[in-house]
């Protein structure tokens, strides 16, 4: 364990200085930094402190939350975006002899397909795809309150007849209280680089890195489970500078501190009526400020989900409020697969 958290901090030392002031738009593969379950989606967007040993979903934000008790379990989701865009996230957590917990994923998105025009705009009648793809193989160990874990992910871009091949690693670290309510986690998702550019020649890009710190809470004595998520720390300052026009002249505001800490955060919470029904609600205040309009912000940056178990199954419903346009809707199924479970 000690080697463990000795290799992370050095790899943070290594990737923090090129990482630093990487956000959204500036990077190759930023799929990898879709939510992928409705759970989620729900709750704002991204949780990494969620003890739930019954959803093999937490894994994919956090490879220290997968458990020994997610053995043998299988998750689907499925996501329709905007413009005919779609993808999803679909994993299985097995045993092994070796140490530790293991699971294997697979992420995708389908752009859908698109009709071949030359550069003055003629159509040749052909059409061509564009999809991404990455593998998750996820492996997690404990020690007393501790977990870590390690999610590698290989991945293939393909836009038309241009390709690249990538690599990028999370790494994660969680602490739980002695009544498994309180969790804190520390993750360093999207550590790696291009292996080959999408034509010869061209620069390696750099992937979406994301230095995040996760809180939860789950009452003693009532229903409720409170979540944050702290994200891309490696960067303070979110937001441009806006122009404040004063007359004739404009000049560059920028946010004060409060503003800029709130863009970090990620806000979630559920209710836990029964063991079989869940309701879930969420705030993103980063999503909020990049996509609102002054005119009419209406919902925008919340979300919320619901989530029930019959048998063998659960399923769960996620709506995330992206823009006045619509909203994403999230769909995810998991399957127990234990014999003798009730």
């Amino acid at each position: 364990m000690r080697k463990f958290i000795i290799l992370l901090l050095l790899v943070l030392a290594l990737v923090l200085p090129k990482a630093f002031g990487q956000i959204g738009g500036e990077n190759t593969y930023d799929f990898l930094n879709l939510t992928n379950s409705a759970r989620m989606a729900a709750l704002g967007g991204n949780q990494i402190a969620i003890n739930d040993s019954a959803d093999l979903n937490v894994s994919y934000t956090n490879p220290s939350l997968l458990n020994a008790g997610m053995k043998n379990m299988l998750t689907l989701n499925y996501v329709s975006y905007f413009a005919g865009v779609n993808y999803g996230y679909a994993a299985y957590a097995f045993g092994t002899p070796l140490p530790g917990n293991f699971a294997v994923g697979m992420h995708y998105i389908n752009y859908g397909k698109f009709i071949e025009a030359l550069p003055d705009g003629e159509r040749t009648g052909a059409t061509f795809n564009a999809s991404e793809y990455a593998l998750n193989i996820i492996w997690s160990h404990s020690y007393n309150r501790l977990t870590y874990g390690i999610n590698l992910k290989p991945i293939l871009s393909s836009f038309e007849n241009y390709q690249s091949l990538g690599f990028a690693a999370d790494l994660g670290v969680s602490l739980f209280s002695k009544d498994k309510n309180t969790v804190a986690s520390l993750v360093a998702r999207n550590i790696g680089s291009q292996i080959t550019t999408y034509y010869e020649g061209a620069e390696k890009e750099s992937v979406p890195f994301d230095l995040q710190f996760g809180f939860s809470q789950k009452l003693q004595h009532a229903p409720i489970r409170f979540a944050l998520t702290m994200q891309h720390l490696q960067k303070w300052n979110l937001a441009k500078p806006e122009e404040d026009k004063t007359g004739t002249t404009a000049v560059l505001k920028e946010e004060n501190f409060g503003q800029k800490f709130m863009r970090h955060l990620v806000l979630g919470v559920e209710l836990l009526p029964s063991p079989n029904f869940t309701v879930r609600a969420g705030y993103n205040h980063q999503v909020r400020q990049e996509l609102r309009l002054e005119e009419k912000m209406s919902t925008v940056g919340f979300s919320w989900g619901f989530g029930f178990r019959i048998s063998r199954f659960q399923i769960n419903y996620g709506s995330a409020r992206y823009h006045l346009a619509g909203a994403s809707n999230l769909i995810s199924i998991a399957l127990n697969l234990n014999e003798g479970f009730r």
